[in-house]
């Protein structure tokens, strides 16, 4: 109905946060989300939409990595052998999310916006999310261009994009 999977890309972030909404709703969806690099953004992106407190409950920003530890139960092991911007600590994050809140899918995002902060093997752009429950989860990364602001919009919309593909892709994992 309305728009394809392919042209999600092109809708604002009202429209897109409107549409997840609207899904989590048909399908007894619950969301929560764990923040690195946009800073809580893509939680203000859903609770723009009036009644997100039908399927919104909580957002996680945890920017430091003893801020990932303690409040999402990322293993401090984990983030040292792999760097908060990673595969692995995606997944742990919307893992840690999902059990504390109670959620029934998470997404989880970490990055590097820039300027500074890059290496050669995660220069600035790079962008690792996570989308899942405590029990299933797979992750994706991203290299984005721009500024630090730019990398931080492309991280939100990437972020509600992929909430809607899962929740339009199946039943509610949970």
């Amino acid at each position: 109905m309305g728009h394809s999977a392919a042209s999600l890309a092109n809708l604002d972030l009202a429209t897109l946060a409107e549409r997840l909404g609207r899904r989590c709703r048909e399908q007894g969806v619950t969301l929560t989300t764990a923040e690195s690099c946009t800073g809580g953004g893509v939680a203000s992106a859903i609770t723009a939409v009036a009644g997100s407190s039908d399927y919104f409950e909580t957002g996680y920003v945890t920017y430091s990595n003893a801020a990932k530890a303690r409040l999402l139960g990322v293993p401090t092991a984990l983030i040292e052998a792999h760097g908060a911007v990673s595969s692995e600590v995606v997944e742990a994050m919307v893992a840690g999310a999902c059990r504390d809140s109670g959620a029934s899918l998470g997404v989880a995002i970490s990055g590097v916006a820039g300027p500074g902060g890059g290496s050669d093997d995660k220069p600035v752009g790079t962008v690792w999310l996570a989308f899942g429950d405590e029990h299933r989860q797979s992750s994706v990364c991203h290299h984005f261009p721009g500024d630090r602001r730019a990398v931080r919009e492309r991280a939100v919309r990437e972020a509600l994009v992929g909430l809607i593909r899962v929740v339009e892709a199946e039943a509610p994992v949970g």
